[in-house]
């Protein structure tokens, strides 16, 4: 059981990330831009690949696993992006680091925990926690773009 709750933590800050970065990507599709999509779809599509990762593990665990944020999540991520995006590219960005930056602890701090099954903290150490800190040194490379602009 404390297992499933580890993992449901981190399935919902996946979650939350899915919704950030699609609205990140409604915005380009919109025209008002971040990034190039190119950078940020495949981000994108590792959050999704990590939710179904996480809730096949609390599906194994005999847990049910969350699908969907709360409302006011969900509205969270949009009200993140969306006034990010009013103050330009480089604080939508860097409110999108932020979130992968605290993924990352999230991460860290569940290996710290020793009642973690050995198939959770494989997952973790060799799937989940280095994609999110390759979405960091990602996000730093556009940042640090933007800024030369």
């Amino acid at each position: 059981m404390h297992n499933i709750k580890i993992l449901d933590k981190l399935l919902k800050n996946e979650l939350l990330a899915t919704e950030a970065y699609q609205q990140a990507l409604d915005k380009l599709r919109n025209g008002i831009g971040l990034a190039s999509p190119n950078y940020i779809t495949p981000i994108y599509q590792e959050h999704k690949n990590a939710v179904s990762s996480l809730q096949a593990q609390i599906r194994q665990q005999g847990g049910i696993p969350s699908e969907k944020l709360g409302a006011w999540k969900g509205t969270w991520a949009k009200m993140v992006i969306g006034g990010a995006n009013l103050l330009g590219k480089e604080t939508a960005l860097k409110t999108l680091q932020e979130g992968e930056k605290r993924g990352a602890e999230d991460y860290e701090e569940a290996l710290q925990n020793t009642e973690l099954s050995s198939d959770m903290r494989s997952l973790i150490e060799t799937k989940l926690l280095p994609t999110q800190q390759e979405h960091i040194c990602t996000l730093d490379r556009l940042l640090d773009a933007e800024a030369a602009v």
